[in-house]
């Protein structure tokens, strides 16, 4: 839909819509109802949304060796994971955000060995700092849903990787970003719920912007996210953790 037709229903200027978009907070008056029918967006959730709702915080004591990186650059804020099994040490990590040295900090003091680095997409906030990993760990083996991958780090249909006595598998969800892909860690002690690492296919009440295809997109996070068990842990490339039931009653978008 063209800026101004939803800013017009909106009751706003188009500038006002910008600042809208970009930093979720305006000083003008929104019809939010309106904004949301325009747009096709759900008008209950909306309005949840812009009263304030957030998913409960996480207590990621349940699943024991997960650790979130949060970097920041170019007025960014972006997320990373690193997962490992406890038993044999071996980690794998879910992007590389744009600063490596935490990172590294981390697999140094908890006696790790990187295995596995898992893209969910090649923006570059989310693989800046992918060749200082690479440099300490240079045999660790590189996954991707990118065409344009070396053939050894392309994803490959059906393919589980272990990781210890842990399990990782993928999903393919383009639309923000061709080479989109989510990624599912399962099989935890004492039956933790899955987590799913999924880029900037779905956020905390919203999600990413359809680069490719918002069609597409939305529709790609219905199959393959939003039909996980409802309490599947998700992992964003921004923003809180939430759940797959957290999204499926609050999230606008679905």
């Amino acid at each position: 839909m063209p800026p101004g037709t939803a800013a017009k229903a909106a009751g706003i200027s188009e500038a006002e819509l910008i600042v809208l978009e970009e930093s979720g907070k305006t000083e003008a008056k929104v019809n939010f109802p309106a904004l949301a029918k325009a747009v096709g967006l759900d008008p209950g959730k909306l309005d949840g949304i812009q009263k304030g709702w957030l998913p409960a915080e996480k207590d990621l004591s349940a699943w024991r060796e997960i650790r979130v990186f949060s970097s920041s650059g170019e007025g960014l804020t972006v997320n990373c994971y690193l997962v490992w099994d406890e038993v044999t040490r071996e980690a794998a990590l879910f992007d590389s955000g744009i600063e490596a040295k935490p990172i590294l900090d981390c697999i140094a003091e908890n006696q790790l060995q990187l295995r596995h680095i898992f893209i969910t997409h090649s923006h570059w906030d989310h693989v800046e700092a992918l060749p200082k990993i690479r440099e300490a760990f240079p045999k660790a083996r590189v996954h991707s849903g990118s065409k344009n991958a070396p053939v050894d780090q392309r994803n490959k249909p059906a393919e589980i990787v272990h990781l210890g006595g842990l399990r990782v598998t993928h999903r393919e969800t383009p639309g923000h970003a061709e080479d989109g892909v989510t990624y599912i860690v399962g099989n935890w002690q004492e039956d933790a719920p899955h987590v799913a690492i999924v880029g900037d296919t779905i956020f905390a009440g919203s999600m990413g912007r359809g680069n490719q295809s918002w069609e597409l997109a939305r529709q790609k996070v219905r199959e393959q996210i939003l039909t996980l068990p409802p309490e599947t842990l998700l992992c964003p490339g921004h923003g809180p953790l939430t759940t797959v039931r957290e999204e499926k009653e609050h999230n606008p978008f679905f």
